[in-house]
């Protein structure tokens, strides 16, 4: 079934329709909390993790340390005397927004040679010095809605999915009506590989690179009216792409999702633990970090049942 994509429709500073959830779907979406039973669905991120080949590796550097304070004779609370021996340690967290659970901006992915992006945005006119001026970090919403698992490893019987293995539209669809879940509008889906079960072993994870979902599971989330995806691999998508048509697109998923419906994708989500407890259905809440320029924001997602 085609659709027409939402980028024909400007949104208000380059949210896309996850900025537009109405009300409503925010209850109903509380209402699905029953236990209080809660699931972070991020890996601790640490210097050295495994990291999409495109992005600068994790880094976390010492800047204050107690000693270091003590060495320099440095009081950081000056004028006033610091008699107990008070000492502080800060730090530099170097890193792309893109490190660990993630999701990607608007403006994260442009196509064309206009380098445009969701929304009629381009490069020639919304690309600073500092960044995307529409579009970026800081037109990502919080969301609060629905969230459901598609548990594509477990439906195919494997702890992990082997490489370049894709998840089609049909996939989806029945390993959601097993799970007894349906996709709907406003909702987040989220689709488990079971990569993340090899996490942190880079030798295991590059074995299994990379599982996803195929286009046609793209038009199966934009037809249903998501407003936001995710999985547990660094791409999202299928890789390399089992046909990446003609002109050749390596990457059609993120074209067709991120810049032409404004549809959210969100990478390396922790969802071993849900899977493990047959969680399917849940409250999503995801607070993005609203930084100016950036194409991206690192999360810490839960899924509250």
């Amino acid at each position: 079934m085609s659709v027409t994509p939402r980028s024909a429709q400007q949104t208000p500073n380059g949210v896309g329709p996850a900025g537009a959830i109405p009300p409503e779907q925010l209850v109903r979406a509380a209402g699905l909390v029953r236990s209080g039973r809660s699931y972070s669905l991020a890996a601790p991120r640490f210097p050295g993790m495994p990291l999409f080949p495109g992005h600068p590796p994790f880094q976390v550097l010492t800047f204050r340390t107690p000693q270091g304070l003590r060495a320099a004779r440095q009081n950081l609370w000056e004028p006033t005397p610091n008699e107990v021996g008070l000492g502080a340690m800060t730090e530099i967290v170097s890193s792309s927004t893109h490190s660990g659970a993630h999701i990607d901006a608007l403006a994260h992915m442009t196509v064309g040679e206009d380098d445009h992006w969701y929304g009629g945005c381009n490069a020639g006119e919304h690309l600073t010095d500092f960044g995307p001026s529409v579009g970026d970090a800081a037109a990502l919403p919080s969301m609060f809605t629905r969230g459901v698992l598609i548990d594509a490893a477990a439906h195919a019987g494997v702890d992990c999915l082997p490489a370049g293995h894709a998840v089609s539209a049909d996939d989806v669809l029945a390993a959601a009506e097993s799970q007894g879940v349906e996709i709907g509008r406003w909702d987040v889906v989220l689709v488990r590989t079971g990569y993340m079960g090899l996490w942190p072993d880079g030798d295991r994870m590059a074995q299994h690179k990379t599982p996803g979902p195929d286009i046609s599971a793209a038009e199966l989330f934009a037809e249903r009216g998501v407003v936001a995806v995710g999985s547990d691999t660094e791409t999202f998508e299928v890789q390399p792409a089992p046909d990446p048509g003609s002109p050749s697109n390596p990457q059609p998923v993120h074209v067709r999702l991120l810049i032409e419906e404004g549809i959210y994708i969100m990478e390396s989500l922790d969802l071993e633990a849900l899977a493990a407890d047959r969680v399917y259905e849940f409250l999503f809440v995801g607070l993005p970090l609203k930084i100016s320029g950036a194409t991206g924001s690192m999360l810490d997602p839960l899924a509250v049942i």
